[in-house]
This record gives structure tokens, sequence and C-alpha cells, in this order.
């Protein structure tokens, strides 16, 4: 392009979003291919925090979300729900609450693949040897700052961090929670407060060489993540890790199981500020039995979910906290000879519930066998910039690497915007 086009082209450009700004009172985000989107559009920053439920394995859509009737039909019904759709036989408490949430039905994947699927469903994008990828979690503290003086501002529950804050500094990581029941460990010293006081003083003063002779990103990066994990220790903000606050009858009602207190964790993580909460639920790999898997696993989600939803809107919490459900795939429609379901990546389904979302909503679809998307398909990316989108994050600017490499949030996916009320 010539250099006069190239003008001519920015001209333009900043005209339209000097004139966006000045009639409208609109900002015009700008990123690759020259698309732009509106930052006071529909959702746009309605959630504050994010609840993100991943279940680990492949959850079948069709026995779950996207329920069929016929020979695909899983080992329970369809049941109706409190809205005017149909949920999986198994989601009996979700059906009650079905009035929250809306449901895309159009997902679709090209990996079948667990690591790979997980690790591009937590980031958008696709997994390299050469980059890590950030969770929406460090994107949001990279565009947003820090949600709590303290606390972390993203933590991950039956999960290992797994590189979360991607290409960003250490300091963005999720704090992992391994155990909801058993809290944040090892965060209280064995010693007297004196004591602890003194050695990390002496600590700090065997650093300090190391620190001023070393001037990295890394360095910096590791002194940051170090007086955070300091301050954490000393801070009466840690109460929100601890569980048996809670009365028995709440916890029996989110499900004594390691999914549903991690549920019951992350609703005391958002009452404290923390914007971006993880809760992975493993068992989903349905290739035997799913009869038997989806009684067990579907019933701890339907009870554990729908326990969050209620507590959450109880709370006044449910408006700015959007709840995430999702998985790496779906499953096939094909039963196969070990009465499971074989991975299947062309359609799935996901969930979101608060944050300025409609209830009771349907969008996108399958077709009647649950095999393939029939109408309104919408890409791992679309829906990791949905998510952005709805905390408020810039999806379409372009951040650069440490390697000088172009990302932005969901790498380049479209919000679907027909979600948001």
């Amino acid at each position: 392009m010539k250099l006069e086009n190239q003008l001519d082209s920015l001209s333009r450009r900043s005209f339209c979003e000097k004139w966006a700004k000045a009639s409208l009172g609109v900002t015009v985000l700008h990123g690759l291919g020259g698309r732009a989107f509106a930052a006071d559009g529909p959702g746009f920053g309605k959630a504050k925090n994010v609840i993100f439920l991943q279940m680990i394995g492949g959850m079948s859509h069709i026995d779950t979300l996207d329920p069929k009737d016929g020979p695909t039909q899983g080992p329970k019904a369809p049941i109706k729900t409190k809205a005017d759709l149909q949920l999986g036989g198994t989601m009996e408490n979700l059906a009650k609450q079905a009035d929250k949430i809306s449901i895309i039905r159009s997902m679709t994947s090209k990996t079948g693949v667990h690591a790979s699927g997980q690790y591009l469903i937590r980031s958008g994008y696709e997994q390299r040897g050469t980059i890590q990828h950030p969770n929406i979690g460090a994107w949001a503290q990279h565009f947003k700052g820090a949600s709590h003086k303290t606390l972390p501002s993203s933590v991950c529950v039956n999960r290992q961090p797994n590189a979360g804050n991607g290409f960003f500094p250490a300091s963005y990581s999720p704090l992992p929670i391994l155990d909801p029941d058993a809290g944040l460990q090892y965060s209280r010293s064995d010693v007297s407060d004196e004591v602890m006081r003194k050695r990390l003083a002496m600590l700090d003063k065997l650093d300090a060489g190391f620190r001023e002779r070393f001037q990295t990103a890394g360095v910096k990066s590791y002194t940051e993540f170090y007086e955070k994990t300091v301050s954490i220790m000393s801070s009466t903000d840690l109460e929100a890790f601890r569980l048996d606050a809670e009365p028995d009858a709440l916890k029996e009602k989110y499900g004594r199981n390691k999914f549903g207190q991690g549920c019951l964790l992350a609703r005391r993580l958002v009452e404290k500020g923390i914007r971006y909460i993880e809760v992975a639920s493993g068992g989903w790999d349905m290739h035997n039995n799913i009869e038997e898997g989806l009684e067990e696993k579907g019933t701890e989600l339907d009870v554990a979910l729908a326990a969050l939803l209620e507590d959450l809107q109880s709370r006044g919490l449910l408006e700015t906290t959007l709840v995430v459900l999702c998985s790496e795939f779906g499953r096939g429609p094909k039963i196969n000879g070990n009465a499971g379901r074989d991975h299947h990546p062309r359609v799935f389904s996901t969930m979101l519930a608060g944050g300025g979302v409609k209830g009771g909503f349907v969008y996108g679809s399958s077709d009647k066998e649950g095999f393939s998307v029939a109408d309104k398909q919408v890409s791992v990316q679309d829906f990791l910039s949905t998510i952005g989108w709805s905390l408020g994050l810039p999806v379409d600017e372009v951040v650069m690497s440490p390697t000088n490499r172009p990302f932005t949030v969901g790498d380049k996916g479209r919000p679907v915007m027909d979600v948001f009320a």
C-alpha cells in the first residue's frame, strides 16, 4: 500500500472514531483486520467477576444442555424447565433456575484432544510449544489492574494454575486451591509474628544485592509475586478461603464433594472482590458406561450449579457475576460398544448466567442428532471474547507479547451480542 493511501486510511479512521465519540458517546476499539466494537454495546462491562466452571474430559452436550429425543437420546429423557427450554435428565435442580441462564448450543472446535481442547477453551488460543497464552483472568488484570489490595485477582480451584498468566507476569498467575475444604494451605507460619518479620527482613537484605544487579523482567516479576505472597500471609482477608465459616446446611446444598464445595468457595471469593475464579470438575471423559458417569458427575454439576445461581442471586451478586459452564468439547451422538460416548468437537454446548446475560435463552442449535451445528455457529474464540466483553475488556485491542507478537482477548473472536439483555 502506498504511503498516501495509508495516511488517507488512518485519517478516515481517525475521523470516524472522533465522530463516534463526539456524536454517540462511544469509544471504538480497533484491532486486527480493521474490525471495531462499540464499547457501550449490550452487556459490556456488566460483570465485575467471573466464575469459570470447566468440566474436564468432555461433557456430553446431548445429556446436559442440548438433550435430544429419538435414537441419540441419553439414559434419561429430557426434562422441561422453568423457562421455555429443555435440559438433560440429570439437570433437575438447574431446571428450576433455567430462567437465569443462556445456553449456546452451536459451539464448535477443531480439536478433539483433551489437553489441546482444555487449553483452547481456557485461553482462546491453540496450544504452541513456543509461547503460553493468558486466560481471561490474566487479560482482565492486564487491562483493569489488580482487583484486590492484598488477595490475588485470580484463583483456580481443584486444579493447578498451568501457566494461566500466559506471557503476562507471574504475579498474574491464578492462586491454586487444590482442596476447597482445606482452603489456602501453609498460609500461616508456625512461628510468632515477630520472628517471621525478622526472618523476612533478613531475606530481603540477602535478596537486595541480587535484585539490584539483575534488573530483568523475570526478577521483577518474582519480586512482585514474593511481595504479594507475604502480604497475603499477613492479611485478615484470608478468612475468605475458610469454608468452615459457612453453615452446614449451605454446604449440603452445594453438595459434599470437591466441585460443590469449590463452587461455594467461589461465591465467598467473589464476595471478597476476587475477579476471576476457575473451578474444575474432572471425570467427564465417559467412553464407558455413560449412564453411571452421568448419575455421579451430572448430579454433582446440577446440585452445585443450581445452588450457586440461587446463592448469588439471594446476595445480590448474580447481576455483576458472570457464571460460565464449559468443557473442551462434547460427546458423539452414537453410543459406542462400551455404553459410552466418544469425543465430539464438531458441536457442543456452553452456558452463561448473570453478568448482564439474558435468562431462559438459547442461542444457536445443533441438528436433530446433536452431530453438527445447524444454526449460528460459535467458535471457542467467540465464546472467550464474549466473556471478555462481559468483563468490559477491549477485546479488539492488540497487545504485544514479550516476543513482539500481536495478541487479542479470544484470538480475534467476536462477542455473541445476542446473549446479553
